[in-house]
C-alpha cells in the first residue's frame, strides 16, 4: 500500500519557517516511521519569478531598517488589504504556484508561510488536496495567515486563535497547539551543574545568555558591553550567531567578567538549559525554546509589527521583562540577579505556559488528515480526533 504524500511549504525568510517545519516533520518521523513521503520545499528561492525569489537571501538586511518594517506592516495588515495583496500579486506569481502544484503530488499540504497561503489556494482549484497553515507568530499574526478555505489553521496562543476568527475563520477549523520547536528544546531541564561543567561555564556565579538569532540581529554588542560593565558578579555567555564580524570583535575584547562567545551555536538546548537568565530580541522560536527551558527573559529589541505582541504575551504572563536599549537591558539583568525571588517565579510561570508537545499536536492533524486524504476517509476539515487519540491509532496505512 502506498504512503500519504505530504508537502510542506515554507522559506528562509527569518529562521522560524523552516525550524517549525522541520520540528514537525521530526515528530512525524519519531510517532509515524516510514509512514508518509515528505516533501520540504522553500517555495521562494525554488518557485518565485524574480525579485521575490531572493527574498531569503535579502531578508537579514530587509530586517535592519525596523521603521520601514513597520510600516509595510501595519499597511499590508487587516482582511481587506490581505485580498487586495493577493489580487493584485496573483498575475505575476500565477505560473510559478502552478507549476508548484503540478510538479509536487500531495494528499495534504501545509503551509508554514503566511505568503504561500492563498497562492496555494488559488494554484488548486478544482483539487481536492486539504490544506493546513501552520502558524509561526506567536501573537501579532498577520492577515496573510489566514484564508476561510483553509481545511484547519493551527496556532500557537489563544491571541493567534482570536485574530484568526476575526480573519473570518470558524472556530471549528482553528486549534491551539502551541509553537513547534526542535525536540531538544523540549526535553527535561536536565542536571545544570553537569550542563556548567561540560560548558565550562562558572558553578558560583548566576550565567546570563545573550542571543539575537541565527544571523546575530540586534545592538549583542553594545548589550554585552553594558551588562559587562554594571555588575561584575555573573558571568556572560553571548551567542553572535552567522555574524562572524561581531563575533570576532566580541572576541577582541578583553572582559572584566567570564565571558564565553560563541558563533552559530548548535548547542542552544543545553545553553538555555544551563543558563540562569536570557536576554534576547521578541522573536517567537527564542522566546518558545525559553519557555520550554523554563529560563526567564529580558527582551531587549523587537522586530515592530509582528513581534510587537510576543513583548505583551511575555510581559502579560510574568516571563519576562521588556528593557529596550543596552543600558535598558544591563539594569534588568542587574535587577533580576538581585531578586532570585522573582527569577524563580518567572521560571515556575515559564513551566506553566510551556507547550513542549506542540510539534507532536501537529504531527499529529496532519497524520490523521493525510491518511483520511491518500484513502478517501472523512474528509480533512470535518475530522477532529485530538491529537494525542490520532497518536494513539495504529501507525499503519
Amino acid at each position: 500500500m502506498r504512503k500519504p504524500r505530504l508537502l510542506l511549504l515554507f522559506s528562509d525568510t527569518g529562521g522560524g519557517h523552516r525550524s517549525a517545519a522541520e520540528a514537525v516533520i521530526r515528530a512525524l518521523e519519531n510517532h509515524y516511521p516510514e509512514q508518509f513521503e515528505i516533501q520540504l520545499i522553500d517555495v521562494f528561492k525554488d518557485y518565485a519569478p524574480p525579485p521575490l525569489n531572493r527574498l531569503p537571501a535579502l531578508y537579514p538586511d530587509i530586517v535592519r531598517y525596523p521603521t520601514l518594517w513597520r510600516i509595510g506592516f501595519r499597511l499590508s495588515d487587516g482582511r481587506r488589504r490581505a485580498r487586495a495583496i493577493n489580487r493584485t500579486s496573483w498575475p505575476y506569481i500565477r505560473r510559478a504556484v502552478r507549476r508548484l502544484v503540478k510538479e509536487h503530488s500531495a494528499d495534504l499540504v501545509v503551509s508554514f508561510h503566511p505568503l504561500f497561503v492563498a497562492p496555494y489556494l488559488n494554484a488548486k482549484r478544482g483539487r481536492s488536496i486539504p490544506f493546513l497553515v501552520v502558524v509561526t507568530d506567536l501573537v501579532s499574526t498577520h492577515s496573510l495567515w489566514y484564508s476561510s478555505e483553509t481545511d484547519l489553521t493551527l496556532v500557537p496562543t489563544e491571541q493567534a486563535r482570536e485574530r484568526a476568527l476575526r480573519n473570518g475563520l470558524v472556530a471549528e477549523r482553528v486549534e491551539i497547539t502551541g509553537l513547534p520547536v526542535a525536540q531538544p528544546f523540549c526535553e527535561p531541564k536536565g542536571d545544570r551543574s553537569k550542563l556548567r561543567s561540560e560548558l565550562g561555564w562558572p558553578q558560583d556565579l548566576p550565567v546570563v545568555l545573550l542571543v539575537g538569532g541565527g544571523e546575530g540581529m540586534g545592538p549583542l554588542l553594545e548589550t554585552a558591553r553594558a551588562i559587562a560593565a554594571l555588575d561584575s558578579d555573573l558571568g556572560l555567555a553571548v551567542v553572535a550567531g552567522r555574524n562572524r564580524r561581531l563575533q570576532d570583535d566580541l572576541n577582541a575584547i578583553n572582559w572584566e567578567i567570564p565571558a564565553f562567545i560563541y558563533g552559530f551555536e548548535r548547542r542552544m538546548p543545553q545553553l538555555m538549559r544551563a543558563a540562569d537568565l536570557i536576554v534576547t530580541k521578541a522573536g517567537p522560536g527564542t522566546i518558545t525554546e525559553a519557555i520550554n527551558a523554563h529560563l526567564p527573559m529580558v527582551l531587549y529589541s523587537r522586530l515592530p509589527g509582528q513581534e510587537d505582541g510576543n513583548v505583551d504575551y511575555v510581559m502579560e504572563n510574568s516571563l519576562g521583562v521588556w528593557a529596550p536599549g543596552p543600558m535598558n537591558a544591563a539594569l534588568a539583568v542587574r535587577r533580576w540577579l538581585r531578586s532570585p525571588g522573582q527569577l524563580k517565579e518567572a521560571s515556575r510561570r515559564c513551566a506553566q505556559v510551556a507547550r513542549p508537545d506542540a510539534a507532536d499536536r501537529i504531527a499529529a492533524f496532519i497524520a490523521q488528515a493525510a491518511i483520511n486524504s491518500a484513502f478517501d476517509e472523512v474528509p480533512a476539515a470535518s475530522s477532529h480526533c485530538s491529537p494525542a487519540e490520532a497518536l494513539d491509532k495504529p501507525q499503519s496505512t
